[in-house]
């Protein structure tokens, strides 16, 4: 049995009230990330506003602290967009933990922009692999845990049928993170877990249709 999970009227409200005319228009001044090779902003800094797929290549030698001006991101453990994933919107990141709190690694070696095209949201997630077994659904609505409703099967299959989501291992969007963008994923290899296990997901939203355009974690 799948759970269908509605979002708060209000926030629908909020989340839909840009005129037109203050969209950001898509082309290259849509995304905009400066790197500092230290924290808190110190050091030598490089920009990017496309992909890189080896930072080290681009002179980068170390990732301290990061300034998202036009988002959203995600960053990657590994060269060409490989390993571990970190998702980042527009604001500032001035350590490593203010983006993850998984110590596998310390390393981002490559970008890429995130392309959010929508600003409907439905993801599928499904127990077993080629989407059989129980299922939790979610339309435009962030989960910080799938077992207060209800789902405490493993995930190993997505649908992303609109929006673009992140997953993480743990409940209250921590450990590994997985971003989903639409489309299908019949195993969890699929979306770079090791194990399948996700257990909270929200929405990643751009101000190119939400106002607020970022995620601001309570601590």
């Amino acid at each position: 049995m799948g759970w269908l999970i509605l979002a708060d009227p209000f926030t629908m409200a909020t989340d839909h009230q840009i005129p037109v005319s203050k969209q950001q228009q898509p082309g290259s001044s849509a995304f905009k990330l400066v790197i500092y090779e230290q924290e808190n902003f110190q050091g030598h800094c490089h920009e990017l506003t496309g992909p890189c797929n080896d930072l080290q290549e681009a002179g980068v030698e170390k990732v301290g602290s990061i300034l998202v001006l036009c988002g959203p991101w995600v960053g990657y453990e590994q060269a060409s967009c490989k390993g571990e994933q970190y998702v980042f919107e527009k604001g500032e990141y001035p350590r490593w933990d203010s983006w993850t709190n998984s110590r596998r690694s310390d390393t981002i070696v490559a970008f890429r922009p995130i392309k959010v095209d929508s600003q409907e949201h439905k993801i599928v997630l499904y127990e077993n692999p080629s989407f059989a077994g129980k299922k939790i659904e979610i339309i435009d609505d962030d989960v910080p845990s799938f077992h207060a409703h209800g789902y405490q099967e493993k995930v190993s299959s997505v649908r992303v049928q609109s929006g673009t989501w992140v997953g993480y291992q743990y409940p209250g969007y921590r450990g590994f993170q997985y971003l989903f963008e639409k489309g299908e994923y019949k195993d969890s290899t699929d979306f770079g877990a090791q194990i399948p296990q996700i257990q909270s997901v929200r929405r990643i939203r751009d101000m190119q249709w939400h106002q607020r355009g970022a995620f601001h974690p309570i601590n």
